[in-house]
């Protein structure tokens, strides 16, 4: 197996790492998160400009021909600079209409990659803890036009959308609709998460929708595209675990107690040790989860939740690990240790979190073992 990017995909990583240096010092990262809206004004038509918002997409879907992997890199890039930036709800929301694939579906496609138009998916609830696939929220009768009533949660990128794709009931079936940020039974309910990201909460009374996808259709489309955002999430988990790691290492060296540098002392020789296992576990199962997105479904499932349970509690360990070898000084406000560990534990949670993720691997498994034994 070759593990090694390509020379586009190395040209695309250098991209998206010089702008992180250059947009993204420690000074101008904190006039964002305490900005209004938390991002940036100008950054997201910048990345559109570098192709980054449709890096990871087919050529025929109107993206630049790439895949997970082209993602999975721009988060990684991303997460060391702790952009805060939604891209990971970018993917997602890209993804849903890639594979929906209707002319409607590619047209919006089309608009977001060009930064035209933000769409944010919401499929999460407050019931379902994370678990997308606990879906609440209702269409009234199929044969009126389509109206939802429902809340939704953690819904990224919510304040400055055009409009959302919300996943329904609709009798038995799972739908997926489109509704639009300004009609008449949509309210925004705005708040922040740990890591200063900007989400809402999303109550819909009757609000009118226009119908995207149906039944098993939906089904397959939520289930691909929740996949690449995992596996975003789990680039980014990577970034930021990887940048933790090597900033505490150069802390040590340079702090001193009974006269020499604390690094010198073996224990904590063997916790930087065992944060460098954390990391190097976590970009192995996000190898694996990249190798399996063409997978079948069973066989992708797995791997990918497989990631994210790695990337949950290895950047949990990484985080706790790097504020306690900082000391006190770790939980401030001015050091970024600490939010790197803020944005660790929000990602622990974004899409399930790993008891979510262990079942669904034990029951990906079992459908794997299943097929084979046919």
């Amino acid at each position: 197996m070759d593990f090694n990017y390509t020379a586009e995909q190395d040209a695309l990583r250098d991209s998206v790492k010089r702008f992180v240096e250059r947009e993204y010092d420690w000074e101008k990262r904190f006039a964002i998160i305490r900005s209004a809206q938390g991002v940036a004004p100008d950054h997201w038509s910048a990345f559109a400009e570098l192709g980054w918002l449709g890096a990871g997409l087919a050529e025929d879907a109107g993206g630049f021909g790439g895949s997970a992997v082209e993602n999975a890199l721009i988060a990684e890039e991303l997460g060391r600079g702790l952009v805060t930036e939604p891209f990971a709800a970018h993917v997602l929301a890209t993804q849903l209409l890639s594979a929906i694939g209707t002319d409607e579906a590619l047209a919006l496609l089309t608009e977001l990659v060009m930064a035209e138009k933000r769409i944010a998916p919401a499929l999460q609830e407050p019931n379902g803890r994370g678990d997308w696939r606990i879906v609440e929220t209702h269409a009234n009768p199929p044969e009126s036009p389509p109206r939802l009533t429902g809340t939704k949660s953690l819904v990224d990128c919510a304040i400055y959308a055009d409009s959302f794709m919300v996943s329904a009931r609709n009798g038995k079936d799972t739908n997926l609709y489109l509704v639009n940020a300004n009609e008449t039974g949509v309210n925004l309910h705005p708040y922040r998460t740990l890591d200063n990201r900007h989400v809402c909460d999303i109550h819909l009374n009757n609000a009118p929708a226009q119908l995207l996808a149906t039944g098993k259709h939906a089904d397959q489309a939520i289930a691909l595209a929740v996949d690449h955002a995992i596996v975003t999430l789990c680039g980014e988990a990577l970034g930021i675990m990887d940048t933790a790691l090597w900033t505490t290492r150069d802390y040590l060296k340079v702090r001193k107690q009974f006269g020499t540098a604390i690094g010198n002392f073996q224990i904590l020789q063997h916790r930087m040790a065992d944060m460098m296992i954390e990391v190097e576990m976590t970009r192995s199962a996000l190898f694996h989860a990249l190798g399996a997105m063409d997978g079948n479904d069973a066989a992708r499932a797995a791997a990918v939740s497989a990631a994210k349970v790695q990337a949950s509690t290895g950047g949990l360990f990484v985080g706790q690990q790097a504020i306690q070898l900082h000391g006190g000084i770790g939980v401030t406000e001015e050091l970024n240790i600490s939010h790197h560990y803020r944005r660790l534990f929000v990602i622990a949670r974004q899409l399930g979190d790993a008891d979510l993720h262990l079942a669904r691997f034990a029951q990906a498994t079992d459908r794997v073992k299943k097929a084979d034994a046919d």
